[in-house]
């Protein structure tokens, strides 16, 4: 009982689901606290300093650069900490689960191959 839910949890889409939920929720908070502390205000600086930095205006609408970066950059984040401390231990584990497995034979056996040869050719009108 324990192996079937076991298999059923190292499942690929199961663990990716997981990791994308769980993880993508919990780091975005950090990340944005962090892009909110760090990059905002150094993005405000290279803009021209002040809480809209990096930002200008067209017949009164305002287009914020800046909010645009910082998103890209909380995105660069989290999916680095998601790839580097999710997704690369995941697929090691994978690797040392799968090491004394034998990999599965590709595409149809000669023996298989042969016989439907021979069904193919007793199927031929004379």
């Amino acid at each position: 009982m324990l192996q079937g839910f076991k298999d059923f949890l190292l499942r690929g889409n199961i663990v990716d689901l997981a990791v994308a939920v769980v993880v993508g929720t919990a780091f975005t908070a950090l990340v944005s606290s962090f892009t909110a502390s760090f990059i905002n205000p150094l993005i405000g600086l290279a803009g021209g300093g002040g809480p809209e930095g990096l930002s200008f205006t067209v017949r009164d609408q305002v287009f914020t650069v800046g909010a645009f970066i910082t998103a890209v950059i909380t995105f660069v984040i989290t999916a680095a900490v998601v790839y580097f401390f999710v997704v690369t231990p995941m697929k090691k584990l994978n690797e040392r689960l799968n090491r004394g497995k034998e990999p599965e034979p590709e595409g149809v056996s000669e023996d298989v191959q042969l016989l439907r040869e021979i069904r193919d050719s007793l199927q031929r009108p004379v």
